[in-house]
């Protein structure tokens, strides 16, 4: 049999799989068993059963409580969109305010308190007409007034937003009447509204500020009843909601950094939805009745960061030497376990529309690791991992093995989850990090390794890189801008102190009874769209 007749046997099994598991005539883990011995990795396995889900096709229910579990949490969690930095921050955000535009499940864009939204030819300036029903929780009606505020919020050197570097091209915003506002930039950047999509761009009343987000009045699906940073927080449906009200009565957020303990808690019935299975407990879940597995393909990623602006990632040998140790074939199918995609020290991975497959995959080579590293002077090095990701500290831990064998001293200290954002990252010389996929190659880079964001977390900084992305922003011609993305992608490869071994799928867990869960790859548990859409099948 050749391989074109392989193929073409195993998607008519897979076909056949699906169908059975659609209509309830296969199992998950039975579908799952199947699908493995046909030779699909775990992580192409769960996306074809996730897409089959015979819930996809209910009816929606009205009803019940919704309790969500991440992995992170501490006293740096916040209700302030400007201030966010985890992903327990954003579904929050998600839960009590709306944005001028959203994601669908395909990454194309809507609007969402904007009506509608329009730009001129060179994408300089951006209209946005908003709905006239919309009201605050407080009764207080949306208008102009409160998106100039929260907008001019991430301008100007002044700013705290973290996400201020993503609009760093707006010049000003404009009051055009009560429910129309106008963008005004001084460079081209046609990504504006999928920015604006994200969610540090919430819309927040006008002189919201200090005590206000303890108990924000957003105009979100639910209204908040209580926060606890580092603790929890519970919303209740918003009956006066401008569009169709969310679908469960109550929200409640907190995060179980214990990776088991979270697991523990799913399978024990005390949480609905956990974010980040630990690779090593997809199984568990799997062959557990009433729980699932969602595993989302995405250009997510977890890195090991080495900072340039202090010893001993300012030495371009060491930080070479580190790159070229990785095991990013055994990172994705012994620690993700097949769920995920090898990386290239670049954030831009397959997932992307931008992802250059052209340009060289970097591959494990330890004779020049050991050049590289005895070349930096560089004897020993301390990586500070917390589990922060899936599989984050194992990938510490392969990379120290690798380093054991070339004679290089390179230690793990493993760090609480707790308070890790505030605490270790940016400040350790060596660190992990973690990564939501942005929309767009231009909003990643711009958030992450542009030379002024705040989040440019290994402090590489590059003029001409710099002028590439603002160039790549205003420019027209598609063949020319993949050239200028792929160009980018090099240089971060090779300059950057990001090691990016892989990307992995979004692989959360839930209980059978939650439906719902929009599949955006932009970040785990359906991304920000979950609050609204999750329904209880009681």
């Amino acid at each position: 049999m050749d391989n074109h007749e392989k193929t073409s046997g195993r998607h008519v099994l897979a076909a056949q799989v699906t169908h059975g598991f659609g209509a309830g005539r296969i199992s998950r883990r039975d579908s799952m068993k199947l699908l493995l011995g046909a030779g699909f990795t775990a992580g192409a396995a769960g996306s074809l059963l996730s897409a089959a889900s015979p819930a996809r096709a209910a009816e929606p229910r009205k009803g019940g409580r919704f309790r969500l579990a991440t992995n992170l949490h501490g006293p740096n969690d916040t209700l302030d969109p400007v201030m966010m930095e985890s992903g327990l921050d954003y579904y929050r955000s998600a839960a009590y305010y709306n944005g001028l535009t959203r994601f669908n499940e395909d990454l194309s864009l809507t609007p969402e308190l904007a009506e509608e939204y329009s730009a001129n030819a060179d994408a300089t300036e951006f209209t946005f007409k908003l709905h006239r029903d919309v009201e605050f929780h407080d009764g207080k009606k949306l208008t102009a007034d409160d998106v100039i505020y929260s907008m001019n919020r991430h301008l100007g050197e002044d700013s705290v937003s973290g996400a201020k570097a993503l609009v760093s091209m707006i010049k000003e915003w404009q009051k055009v009447d009560s429910h129309t506002v106008k963008a005004i930039l001084e460079t081209p950047n046609s990504d504006l509204p999928a920015i604006l999509a994200t969610a540090h761009f919430k819309i927040v009343q006008d002189g919201a500020s200090g005590e206000h987000f303890q108990k924000p009045a957003g105009t979100g699906p639910f209204v908040c009843e209580e926060f606890s940073p580092g603790i929890r927080s519970i919303g209740r449906r918003n009956e006066n909601y401008w569009r169709e009200t969310a679908h469960v009565e109550e929200f409640e957020s907190f995060a179980i950094t214990d990776s088991t303990s979270r697991v523990n808690a799913l399978l024990a019935g005390d949480v609905d939805m956990i974010m980040a299975i630990d690779p090593n407990l997809i199984d568990q879940v799997e062959a557990t009745d009433g729980m699932d597995v969602v595993s989302i393909p995405s250009g997510a990623y977890s890195d090991i960061v080495a900072m340039l602006d202090r010893e001993p990632g300012n030495n371009p040998d060491f930080v070479m030497g580190l790159k070229y140790l990785q095991r990013r074939d055994r990172v994705v199918q012994t620690i993700l376990k097949g769920h995920g995609t090898i990386g290239n020290d670049h954030p831009i991975g397959p997932a992307y529309n931008e992802h250059c497959a052209d340009l060289e995959q970097r591959a494990y080579d330890p004779d020049k690791a050991k050049f590289h590293l005895e070349k930096s002077g560089v004897t020993s090095a301390l990586i500070h991992a917390a589990d922060i990701g899936n599989g984050l500290v194992d990938m510490c831990l392969m990379l120290q093995r690798e380093a054991q064998k070339i004679g290089f001293n390179l230690e793990v200290k493993r760090v609480p989850n707790d308070g890790y954002w505030g605490t270790v990252w940016m400040k350790q010389p060596l660190m992990v990090s973690n990564w939501n996929m942005r929309p767009t190659a231009n909003t990643m880079l711009s958030f992450a390794y542009a030379s002024t964001a705040p989040w440019n977390e290994s402090q590489w900084k590059d003029e001409t890189f710099d002028e590439l992305l603002l160039a790549a922003r205003a420019e027209p011609d598609a063949a020319i801008r993949s050239e200028m993305f792929c160009d980018m992608q090099r240089m971060i490869r090779d300059g950057a102190g990001t090691l990016i071994a892989a990307h992995p799928n979004l692989v959360d867990g839930k209980a059978s009874h939650v439906q719902g869960v929009p599949e955006i790859p932009l970040g785990p548990l359906g991304s920000g769209a979950l609050p609204e859409s999750v329904w209880i099948d009681a």
